[in-house]
């Protein structure tokens, strides 16, 4: 039975990790789709009324996105740790915990804070640039 449920939590965890990938590279690639549109807008001499308000638009869905992922990473980095925690007792109950670097735990951590950083950051750009193009 343990075996069957090392192999469900290893499982579990290569699922979040692919759900964490998908999540990430969706924010970056749609920060850049508005970072261009908006850069479009922003160059539009013509109508600059309907541009700006378009802009702000973009910029209300590109925040509603970022929640979004943010949100996303946040509960994949606890379902990483419950999930981890998990593991680690049942290896402590076989004693070959020793195997496993806990500190690996606060890696984790660290890895889904910076992947954070970098969609807050895109996000960021995303939304100034465009604006100091007016």
């Amino acid at each position: 039975m343990k075996e069957y449920v090392h192999k469900h939590i290893t499982s579990e965890l290569q699922q979040n990790t692919k759900t964490d990938i998908i999540f990430i590279l969706s924010a970056i690639v749609l920060n850049l789709i508005i970072l261009a549109v908006n850069s479009g807008f922003a160059s539009n001499k013509n109508n600059p009324d309907s541009s700006l308000l378009i802009m702000f638009l973009f910029v209300g869905l590109l925040i509603l996105l970022n929640l979004v992922v943010i949100f996303g990473l946040l509960k994949g980095k606890q379902t990483r740790s419950k999930l981890i925690k998990g593991l680690m007792e049942m290896y402590a109950d076989e004693d070959v915990a020793r195997y496993y670097d806990v500190s690996l735990l606060s890696n984790y951590n660290t890895r889904y804070n910076l992947f954070m950083m970098v969609v807050v950051l895109t996000g960021i750009i995303a939304i100034v640039v465009p604006f100091v193009m007016l």
